[in-house]
């Protein structure tokens, strides 16, 4: 006896896999620009001039640590450079006279460089006392407190560019027969309970082989007031997609 075929009515096919696959098509948002800020020198947190979930702008000091060690380190280095540099341009002028050897001019010439590397050295330093913004936006985490001491590479704060939000979403590799850079789709956020516009904005360059799965991110039509960075929600791309 012959088996019944399965399957969906040709003229129906679309729209019914459209919604079989819809269901699975989750998504969260996130920021396109976010950073971790950490500290490149020791020393003792002077001022945290703002708070998790705090407005900054671009250039702004987040972090103070310190300074008093970095500046005399660096007053000190422009004295050592000053006589470094006069022994050179001294040895210089003698050795027009024979008074002084080539090497002890070489010699003099090289020391003056290197007072001039630990100048540029503690300049460095003293400007990583103030630790500014690097792009306007909202403090997500302060992982330090004031007073406290830190060191090299202890992390300070994180950050993030609210005003770039974008839709990360996890599609079926099967998608790709028909999904396009700015093809739209409406996301509904579970925390909002509302849809709002989107298209699509990059396509992942490689298929997850193990979950057939490929990246998608997605763009806002216009940023929403009421939408944060982690926030979750489904993605319905027009059932009439090809």
């Amino acid at each position: 006896m012959a088996l019944p075929q399965v399957g969906w009515p040709k003229d129906d096919r679309p729209v019914q896999l459209m919604r079989s696959v819809n269901g699975a098509l989750r998504g969260i948002v996130k920021a396109s620009t976010q950073a971790v800020l950490y500290s490149q020198i020791q020393g003792r947190i002077s001022q945290i001039p703002v708070k998790e979930g705090q407005r900054f702008e671009k250039g702004a000091t987040l972090v103070a640590i310190d300074c008093d060690k970095y500046r005399a380190e660096l007053a000190g280095a422009l004295a050592e450079h000053e006589a470094k540099d006069k022994t050179f341009r001294n040895n210089k002028e003698l050795t027009k006279l024979n008074a002084v050897s080539t090497l002890e001019l070489e010699i003099s010439e090289a020391e003056a460089k290197k007072a001039a590397a630990a100048i540029r050295l503690a300049e460095i330093n003293v400007r990583s006392c103030h630790i500014a913004a690097p792009f306007s936006g909202r403090v997500v985490a302060v992982m330090v407190n004031e007073h406290e001491n830190v060191f090299p590479n202890d992390k300070l704060l994180s950050l993030l560019d609210d005003t770039s939000l974008e839709i990360e979403l996890v599609l079926p590799s099967s998608t790709l027969a028909w999904l396009k850079r700015k093809s739209p789709f409406t996301f509904t956020i579970d925390e909002t309970r509302r849809e709002y516009p989107a298209k699509v904005k990059e396509i992942g360059a490689n298929v997850d082989p193990a979950s057939q799965t490929v990246k998608v991110v997605g763009s806002f039509g216009a940023l929403p007031a009421d939408v944060l960075a982690g926030m979750s929600g489904t993605a319905q791309f027009a059932s009439g997609q090809p």
